[in-house]
């Protein structure tokens, strides 16, 4: 089909029927210019992602999914706020590395196989997401060539990472479709891994991707037809506009094209969550969704018929004698329209499946840029189950909410203490006492600076460019080390305080059976958290210079990137600015983290999992003094 990836709609009613027309002449001719087989659509394995149409994504960092106190996943609680929230999950991307990976060697697959508890831990936490009925897929990042390599390629490695933990898919991160060999490599690790791309997928991929992205489609004012759903009614899309603070249209176009939704509000570490309106549109879209899915996958479908209203667009969809339109309000008020000449005549029988009530006519009312739902079938399956459904649709409108209002967090810093030592025996930087400007620079990145991404496009922010903060800040009077803690320092603290971390893992991973390596004895420590960093400091009486203070101190360039005191929360995501660069760089992508030399006026953000990914092998501190004034 020679169609843009959104095919947009005539605004004349007149022309529906003939554009519809067109619409199956050019499927059937693609059909047959690409030998189409639909054999991997008729698999029973990958049925699942037809019926999946709320696919969340959680960043394994957040704090509401992975609580740091007891460094553990809370898997249960935080599904329970997505069945709360949006009417459940029917899978979950778990998001390992971007926007941390490249400070260190470690690869996307590492950021898998060394979540808490390492590869068991993974494996529970997929066992746990599984028990609450919901699919669980994996990212692939294709554009990780720069950090250490696997022994084999990408498609066996996925292949691996997917049979070890039971994964049921495999999300295409920048990527239109998976490479060649990729859909053999999975089928040979466990049966039913469907493919997701997250540009739009090329038509010619459709038979064997299972599902794609919608990303940034934009709709006519007339709502279009997604071609990849329109090629392959079972071939699953989930629409997206990660940035969008109204997600109406993302839910207006999956309910007319019977396709789902991708549900993220944690963006890499900046919240855009969803308005109380969307999410109580999107709790009464599912349960339709879920129990008619035959018809969206399977029906026979017609992308518009004929309404009694402007701004009032139905769908229609009839499957074993039962019709379905699936209906939206563009407008921003309350409308009321009738669908087609229709009417309950008894032996047909209409209802209203948003609220949950039986209709004697074809009439919806439906609120300002809402859906609604009209079904007809014989009376004859109107039964106490159908009518149990009924209510329970009548029961989840009751907590219908109209309110639009973005809701932000807001990140705050963690305050620190003073240090007990006023006096340095290292050589050091005087910061002087008072109100300072200073001016940081940073890279451009999805997970923001101090606050969350600042958008600079409809679509998404502007990547990659420096930005320059200038900020006031006041300061006390304080030394700051013009040199990072030694390996042999950080020795003599854990010999003469006993510190042992609950977890320590990757602690210290630069060391030889628990001491520096010979010649390494006067290089900055490093494969040290930051907590593991405050507790050298408050051992010797001293504390981390603040980010401020450490670029008013002006301090030479070392060899790793520094901890300061930087720690901001907002709820879900918690973070430190780092500064100094590293003598390390990491190549091949615009998507790592920062690495390599930089000026003093740099700063990067760096976002906290656990402790064992927290400790890299580029990051060490320095200490500072608090003087009298």
């Amino acid at each position: 089909m020679d169609q843009p990836p959104l095919i947009p709609a005539p605004t004349n009613p007149d022309e529906w029927k003939q554009w519809v027309d067109g619409l199956k002449k050019d499927r059937e001719e693609s059909r047959i210019r690409l030998a189409y087989k639909a054999e991997n659509y008729l698999k029973p394995e990958f049925e699942w992602m037809q019926k999946c149409f709320a696919f969340g994504k959680v960043m394994l960092f957040d704090r509401q999914f992975y609580n740091p106190a007891k460094g553990e996943f809370i898997v249960e609680e935080w599904l329970d706020q997505q069945e709360r929230d949006f009417g459940g999950l029917d899978a979950l991307a778990l998001w390992q590395a971007y926007p941390r990976i490249g400070i260190d060697r470690r690869n996307q697959y590492d950021h898998y196989r060394e979540v808490p508890g390492g590869v068991a831990g993974l494996k529970d936490l997929v066992r746990r997401i599984h028990a609450r009925g919901v699919k669980v897929v994996l990212a692939y990042n294709p554009w990780d060539v720069g950090m250490r390599r696997e022994p084999k390629d990408d498609a066996e490695s996925l292949a691996d990472l997917v049979g070890l933990a039971s994964f049921d898919g495999v999300f295409l991160d920048t990527l239109p479709r998976g490479a060649a060999g990729l859909r053999e490599a999975l089928d040979k690790a466990r049966p039913g891994v469907v493919m997701e791309s997250e540009l739009a997928l090329p038509i010619e991929a459709v038979s064997d991707h299972h599902a794609s992205w919608a990303q940034w489609f934009g709709d006519s004012e007339v709502p279009g037809v997604m071609r990849n759903k329109w090629f392959e009614q079972r071939h699953q899309m989930h629409v997206i506009r990660r940035w969008d603070i109204d997600h109406s249209g993302e839910l207006q176009m999956a309910w007319m094209n019977g396709s789902g939704i991708f549900i993220w509000q944690n963006i890499f570490g900046s919240w855009n969550g969803w308005n109380d309106r969307d999410k109580s549109i999107l709790r009464s879209m599912l349960p339709i969704q879920r129990r008619y899915w035959k018809h969206f996958s399977q029906g026979d479908w017609t992308p518009l018929v004929e309404t009694s209203q402007k701004g009032f667009y139905a769908s229609r969809w009839l499957s074993d004698g039962v019709t379905l339109w699936t209906v939206v309000n563009r407008e921003p008020k309350a409308t009321e329209a009738f669908i087609q000449s229709i009417s309950n005549d008894g032996a047909t029988r209409l209802f209203d499946l948003v609220k949950g009530i039986e209709l004697d006519h074809s009439k919806l009312q439906i609120g300002p840029r809402g859906v609604g739902a009209l079904i007809a079938l014989p009376g004859r399956m109107v039964d106490s189950e159908f009518q149990a459904f009924l209510k329970s649709q009548a029961e989840v409108l009751k907590r219908a909410a109209h309110e639009t209002t973005k809701i932000d967090c807001i990140p705050v810093r963690i305050p620190h203490c003073l240090s007990t030592s006023h006096v340095s025996s290292q050589s050091t930087k005087p910061v002087s006492a008072g109100t300072h400007k200073v001016v940081s620079k940073f890279r451009v990145r999805e997970c923001g600076e101090y606050g969350h991404a600042i958008f600079l496009y409809p679509s998404s922010p502007g990547l990659h460019w420096h930005r320059l903060i200038e900020r006031h800040v006041r300061t006390g009077k304080v030394l700051v080390e013009t040199s990072e803690v030694t390996n042999t320092q950080f020795q003599k603290f854990l010999k003469e305080s006993g510190y042992k971390p609950a977890s320590q893992e990757s602690l210290l991973a630069h060391w030889l059976d628990g001491a520096p390596k010979p010649g390494d004895e006067d290089n900055p420590v490093v494969h040290v958290s930051l907590d593991d960093a405050r507790a050298y400091a408050l051992w010797a009486g001293k504390r981390l210079p603040t980010e401020d203070e450490w670029q008013l101190a002006d301090i030479p360039h070392g060899k790793v990137w520094n901890w300061t005191e930087s720690e901001h929360e907002d709820g879900r995501t918690t973070f430190s600015i780092l500064k100094g660069g590293c003598e390390w760089k990491a190549v091949g992508s615009d998507w790592y983290f920062d690495t390599g030399p930089v000026g003093r006026d740099w700063s990067a953000k760096f976002i906290h999992f656990w402790p064992g990914l927290d400790r890299c092998e580029t990051i060490g501190f320095r200490c500072a003094v608090d003087l009298a004034d």
